[in-house]
């Protein structure tokens, strides 16, 4: 790796959300202003022109956000559909959107937006207070069916429950004011209903295009993964509209009837390469303009090239996913086990870009909630060897899943962090079975589902700056991922949602955090950083700890 020092001298970094904080829940009138998609400059009314290849590290596993938590899904989607509110890019505050204004009122239990006018989708229906509510009564009214064919809904994660269990959810109905006013009333308080709201599961489709591409209806396969028709040709309201998607490349066009400003970019491609390598020979060959996911082994070779390298502060957790439904990871002896086996140190060093930091949680340093003192028991191989004798470990097999092919902001190098931690966990007398799956085979929704699986990889990218866009999706409920079925943490985490902002609420995740790390139900390794590398057409990129970038943002050279 290259020193500190010249990193600091040769690498332009952005530091993106080093002010990020807790959000106060906004209780009155949000301020009517530009979008974050906006920007001020001599090209802004000039029509859009450029071309601009991006390098991901694969194919989205589908284009209907309110289906898929995939962070390379999502990177299109925010192109494409808006939300009611928005997040700023380097504060994380809420923003006006589809919605110029908003209050809330009986308690917390009302929120009444006033909604952008004259606005259209892509396919020419009008944006309205209707088409608000069709969208909300869509992922409300998500069927039992569809729900386990599609693990990655955000709606229960955030809302609890569906139109099914009415009573169980924190939605309660969305109302037509009129044309440019609606209203969404809750069961409960939800102190972070704003911000989760400008999740890329909560940006407003189309009725049309949902209803005559059959949006419900998963009988499409796209990389493993069952998709509608609708998640292969998405239609919002953003500034740039959906165009072709073949095994090659996603090509987005600039909407011109877009409301906002169209920025320089005319057209986005989207082209995968699945290893950094062949990410950063593009690039260096002139095919791409910019690409995500910088890995430590190509940070240095772009550095000596001078490339622009822009760092996004870390707001990202990976984890050693543990399966408790599968003995012997009931006890939880063997869990402490596998925590003291697992070197943080040894990892964060070999696999991740500099000053990623160890995790002993699962919510971030930055955020209220995070607790200093969570319980860590630290990197203990013979002590970790104790436990296993005393929970009566017997050599039984535990099955290890892992992602091929795949580079992730929160997992850099996937099949080489596997090896390292395999290697720990069998130097203290686990037996491991590796179970390789290719990312765009149905990684996730097999890590996610009911298995034998013992051991996985994955992480979680938040979204929002609150404590519970990490905890309430992860722990809040009874989730296959992990087999925990712990109700009174449940319990608690659904107390601290309604709870206002301040130190009572804070102090309750802190008690949250702390309560998870005792019981081990995964095991927390980094808090890591993540980076882009650009050519130098660009000559600034708004790179978000949320991954919040729309490309109208991106700012070419002359």
């Amino acid at each position: 790796m290259a020193s500190s020092k010249m990193r600091s001298l040769t690498v332009q970094l952005l530091k993106v959300g080093s002010v990020f904080a807790v959000l106060g829940l906004t209780a009155c009138t949000g301020v009517p202003g530009p979008a974050p998609s906006s920007s001020t400059g001599s090209s802004a009314t000039a029509e859009p022109a450029a071309t601009f290849n991006f390098g991901t590290a694969s194919m989205p596993l589908g284009l209907d956000p309110a289906m898929t938590a995939d962070s390379e899904s999502y990177r299109v989607t925010r192109q494409v559909l808006e939300g009611l509110v928005g997040v700023d890019g380097s504060t994380g505050e809420t923003t006006p959107l589809l919605a110029t204004e908003w209050k809330d009122s009986n308690n917390g239990l009302t929120y009444d937006f006033t909604l952008r006018s004259k606005v259209t989708f892509h396919d020419g229906t009008p944006f309205d207070a209707t088409a608000v509510c069709a969208n909300f009564n869509r992922w409300f009214s998500f069927p039992a069916d569809l729900r386990k064919q599609a693990p990655g809904i955000s709606f229960q994660g955030v809302f609890k429950a569906y139109s099914d269990e009415p009573v169980f959810s924190i939605f309660k109905d969305c109302k037509v004011v009129s044309a440019t006013d609606v209203q969404i009333n809750l069961t409960r308080p939800f102190t972070g209903f704003l911000q989760a709201l400008t999740l890329p599961a909560f940006a407003i489709s189309s009725p049309a295009a949902l209803e005559s591409q059959r949006a419900n209806v998963l009988d499409q396969t796209r990389n493993g993964q069952a998709v509608s028709a609708y998640a292969g040709h998405p239609v919002g309201t953003g500034p740039y509209e959906f165009g072709t998607w073949d095994e090659n490349k996603i090509t987005l066009q600039s909407y011109k009837g877009y409301w906002g400003n169209r920025g320089q970019i005319a057209t986005i491609n989207f082209i995968p390469y699945d290893r950094a390598e062949t990410r950063q020979q593009a690039l260096l060959d002139g095919k791409i303009d910019a690409y995500d996911l910088v890995t430590p082994a190509t940070f240095d070779q772009l550095v000596k090239k001078g490339v622009q390298i822009i760092q996004r502060d870390p707001f990202s957790v990976m984890y050693l996913g543990i399966n408790q439904a599968v003995a012997p990871l009931d006890k939880l002896e063997v869990r402490q086990a596998i925590e003291m086996a697992v070197d943080k140190e040894s990892l964060i060093r070999k696999f991740f870009i500099d000053n990623t930091a160890q995790a002993s949680q699962f919510v971030p340093p930055k955020l209220s909630g995070f607790n200093n003192n969570a319980p860590s028991l630290g990197y203990n191989p013979e002590k970790a060897k104790q436990l296993l004798e005393k929970a009566g470990y017997k050599g039984e097999e535990l099955k290890f899943y892992y992602p091929l092919n795949a580079t992730r902001a929160y997992m850099p190098t996937p099949e080489k962090i596997y090896a390292e931690i395999s290697r720990q966990l069998v130097a203290v007398g686990l037996n491991i079975k590796p179970v390789p799956i290719d990312w765009e085979n149905g990684y996730l929704q097999k890590v996610q589902s009911a298995g034998d699986r013992g051991l996985h990889l994955l992480g979680w990218n938040g979204s929002y700056a609150d404590a519970d866009n990490f905890l309430g999706p992860l722990f809040g409920e009874t989730r296959a991922e992990f087999g925990y079925t712990d109700s009174e943490v449940f319990h608690k985490i659904e107390r601290a949602r309604a709870m206002p902002e301040g130190d009572e609420r804070n102090a309750q995740y802190q008690a949250i955090n702390a309560e998870i790390a005792a019981s081990v139900p995964a095991v927390p390794i980094a808090f890591p950083i993540s980076a882009l590398a650009l050519s130098n057409k660009v000559e600034s990129y708004p790179a978000s700890p949320v991954l919040n970038e729309v490309f109208t943002n991106v700012r070419l050279k002359p």
